[in-house]
């Protein structure tokens, strides 16, 4: 049995600084969509990737792996999005066993809508923080852990 390698106290202190300041930011960007545009963070992330896809969509597998959500999950946001009128979902034309979604009119208007706004609360609650050297080393870090959790995953 492999020896425990515990956390020492930079390591803890990295740790629970990322934990903290994740928890912040996205319980901030959460609150502003969920006031100002009535939008779960999930909703407003699929509505982004479905307005960037274009007329095409995408199949609800890619758009979940995309999401790194499960396909339950993210069903049930599709028919939050889906009641109100924002997606549509249909059959893929190259798989009569696959599903696509797609950004409707209205969809794409609350995405309109809604974008300022998270910006201004993403830049408030984490970009303007930071300086550009910040941001930097930032960006190059979470892109290695992401880059090797995807391997990982593969």
């Amino acid at each position: 049995m492999a020896k425990t390698r515990w956390l020492d106290e930079r390591e803890m202190a990295a740790w629970m600084a990322f934990l903290e300041a994740s928890h912040r930011v996205f319980r901030s960007v959460e609150q502003q969509l969920k006031e100002e545009a009535g939008l779960s963070h999930p909703q407003y992330e699929i509505l982004v990737k479905l307005a960037r896809a274009g007329d095409a969509g995408l199949r609800m597998t890619e758009l979940a792996e995309s999401l790194i959500t499960s396909k339950s999950g993210l069903t049930y946001q599709i028919g939050q999005l889906e009641k109100r009128g924002l997606v549509t979902r249909g059959s893929c034309p190259t798989d009569d066993r696959g599903v696509t979604a797609h950004l409707t009119e209205a969809g794409a208007e609350a995405l309109r809508e809604a974008a300022p706004g998270h910006v201004a609360r993403v830049r408030e609650a984490l970009i303007d923080i930071l300086d550009r050297d910040q941001l930097a080393t930032l960006a190059h870090a979470l892109t290695e852990v992401s880059t090797r959790l995807r391997r990982a995953d593969a």
